[in-house]
């Protein structure tokens, strides 16, 4: 049995392609099943998202089953072959082992660190487990998969380092205040960037939230998505003294908060922090603002900034992920090549009961007298023996050698084990 994964990604295939071949709804367990009838493929998981599609399969012949898989493919997505075969990539055996394991670790991602994937592929696995198109190998990989990823989490800060400038945005929140949760927060127009950075916080416990646009029935909209409350624009000022946290992006051509203006806000506050991010292109909020005692004003370049160096942290911890990830791969690989040595031993123990049992059928009809106990002592002495025998052999088959393959044949030939019939 080997390992191979056919599979796009973002890396490879744009997303008209990768929609064309994805298997959403009822197509995933129709592709499932339709991959499991080809007959090189024992057993199946199929993992599809927006940014990904891959097969993890276990096939008896790898060539043949590349070509069955690909056609499979074609017919099954009514897609020629030559619209999407060059944005293929395959692995097989260690270098199938070593994909999934950086694809559950997110260092395959579009965003390394992002921790979706993780929760995409035990998904996918459950599937494939419900529907019993899954085995040995691909259960013990899948799990080891997912048991890799968590350590890579544990082990690093892979996903510690915000790297979006919206959950940049938050990252300064907290660094500010510590503890979101019963702070206040206005959004200041409605920025597709600022909404997004406006939902981190929510999800950071931010419970007062207050939506001031220019439409104000957009301003409606927003603030019931955010359980929150509409402020007409004119009288954001006002709101803002009861105010912890700003995101502005209001699109307008010139400053809509002055130096002046915030000074006022601050006195009525009691001069209580308050934390502005200035996400507009050109420039909405007064920079002269944060020499104001207490305010503490980004704008969009502090904020890429944030981004830039939360990048090579996380480019230093993929590294030591990556030596994690190799680590795992071996000790899978050694599991897997001592399975090539299982029928032998227990080919060898069946031959070694057979001749046992043989020996005391014998003894059993020479000594027809002998009462049963004795006759129990006899056999307890066989089996020992037996055993003693054959731990060497048993022993040197799970070691991990180079000769394992040739050990195998020399123990066949020794013991007479027909290898055909005991690894069927």
């Amino acid at each position: 049995m080997k390992i191979l994964i056919i599979g796009l990604n973002h890396k490879t295939a744009n997303v008209e392609t990768r929609e064309r071949l994805a298997f959403n709804g009822p197509k995933l367990e129709e592709g499932v099943f339709g991959l499991k009838k080809i007959p090189e493929v024992k057993e199946v998981v199929v993992l599809s998202t927006c940014n990904r599609v891959e097969l993890y399969t276990c096939v008896s012949n790898t060539a043949s089953a590349i070509e069955n898989i690909k056609n499979f493919l074609s017919g099954f997505h009514n897609i020629a072959r030559s619209d999407f075969e060059k944005s293929l990539y395959i692995h097989t055996d260690t270098d199938a082992i070593k994909h999934i394991f950086r694809v559950s670790s997110s260092l395959d991602s579009m965003v390394v660190g992002e921790p979706q994937i993780l929760g995409q592929l035990k998904d996918a696995f459950d599937f494939a487990l419900s529907k019993k198109t899954t085995g040995v190998l691909l259960n013990k990989l899948m799990k080891k998969a997912i048991s890799t990823a968590k350590r890579v989490r544990t082990e690093t800060r892979i996903a510690e380092n915000a790297v979006s400038i919206s959950f940049a945005a938050v990252e300064l929140a907290k660094k500010i205040f510590t503890d979101l949760s019963g702070k206040s927060f206005m959004l200041l127009g409605a920025g597709e960037m600022a909404e997004l950075a406006a939902r981190h916080l929510v999800n950071n416990g931010v419970t007062d939230v207050k939506v001031a646009n220019r439409t104000y029935e957009r301003g409606c909209e927003l603030a019931k998505e955010f359980n929150g409350k509409a402020v007409k624009f004119e009288e954001f000022l006002n709101e803002l003294i009861h105010t912890d946290i700003v995101i502005c992006s209001t699109g307008a051509s010139t400053y809509v908060l002055l130096k002046d203006h915030m000074q006022k806000v601050m006195k009525k506050r009691k001069q209580k922090p308050v934390f502005i991010i200035d996400i507009s292109v050109p420039r909405n909020i007064d920079p002269e603002i944060n020499k104001i005692d207490n305010v503490y004003l980004y704008d969009v370049d502090d904020l890429q900034d944030v981004v830039d160096t939360n990048i090579l942290e996380r480019k230093k911890e993929a590294e030591k992920a990556e030596k994690i990830i190799d680590e795992d791969v071996e000790k899978f690989t050694k599991w897997m090549s001592s399975l090539d040595s299982v029928p032998t031993i227990v080919a060898l123990r069946q031959k070694a009961e057979e001749i046992k049992n043989e020996e005391m059928e014998k003894f059993r009809n020479k000594f027809p007298d002998l009462d049963d106990e004795k006759v129990k002592a006899v056999e307890y002495m066989a089996t020992a023996i037996i055993n003693k025998l054959i731990h060497p052999p048993t022993a040197a088959l799970r070691e991990d050698t180079e000769d394992r393959d040739e050990l195998i044949a020399m123990i066949k030939k020794l013991y007479g084990i027909n290898g055909d019939e005991n690894e069927e």
